[in-house]
């Protein structure tokens, strides 16, 4: 089966956070990889792992779901019945990408190719210690298009060495956990810059609005908006007082 490509595909990504001891904010770090200078989609850059979602995730089972009020919020604006199948695709995207391993101990049943290094770990995928903090559809033009949903997940969940990238793919190099104070300073896509603003509000305890943050690019607007927020998403999109617009190249998600 052929993929078109110009297509939004939906996609998971995660960021994993090392608080830091003294519970400074600008001290956590996250891991970020750089992808090759020959990827169609945001070539150089540094980046969280992440991909989109396979067909296959769907028949994935979870050890565990998302907790709420994530869950809703995930579904919110989107078909119900990927709920399940984001979550999978963060795990399996984080154990390609970097090897390491988030799930709960058990045995997987009948793992495709797709799985069968994940399972020979003796774990099987879970989602209660994710946290969904962001959501962004990628602007018409790029050659590469993606409704990403962000995913946070404490390091303290891993199973194994989070320094260890021995098992991860050849698809982002320079694995590496980086202070927020620091990232600013690598060549990031405009889109991680903005999760990373989010990021430093949540870990700091500073007061933010509710809900989920979502980068709506579709072909006519650009919208931001907050799933599970205190309006429905249908009444935010009607209030231009509500929903910031970003139409500048400079500001759209990338």
């Amino acid at each position: 089966m052929t993929i078109d490509k110009t297509a939004i595909r939906n996609a998971s990504t995660i960021i994993l956070v090392r608080p830091a001891p003294d519970g400074d904010a600008g001290k956590a770090r996250v891991l970020m990889g750089q992808r090759g200078a020959k990827a169609a989609f945001m070539p150089n850059k540094f980046v969280f792992p992440g991909g989109a979602v396979d067909p296959e995730d769907a028949s994935v089972a979870l050890a565990a779901d998302i907790p709420e009020p994530c869950r809703t919020r995930l579904a919110e604006d989107a078909d119900p019945a990927l709920v399940s199948a984001l979550q999978v695709a963060a795990v399996r995207e984080l154990w390609e990408e970097t090897g390491l391993v988030l799930g709960q101990s058990g045995q997987m049943e009948n793992p495709s190719a797709d799985w069968a290094s994940y399972a020979e770990t003796g774990f099987t995928p879970s989602g209660d210690a994710l946290k969904f903090v962001f959501r962004a559809i990628t602007p018409p033009g790029r050659p590469r298009r993606f409704d990403a949903r962000f995913f946070m997940a404490d390091a303290s969940a891993l199973h194994g060495d989070p320094d260890d990238f021995s098992h991860a793919s050849d698809e982002l190099s320079s694995l590496q956990w980086i202070a927020l104070n620091d990232a600013r300073g690598f060549d990031l896509p405009f889109i991680t810059e903005v999760v990373l603003a989010e990021l430093h509000i949540r870990l700091s305890g500073q007061k933010r609005e509710p809900g989920v943050p979502f980068f709506r690019n579709d072909d006519e607007e650009s919208l931001f908006l907050r799933l599970g927020g205190s309006r429905p998403l249908d009444v935010q999109m009607a209030d231009n007082s509500l929903t910031g617009r970003f139409t500048s190249q400079g500001s759209a998600a990338e």
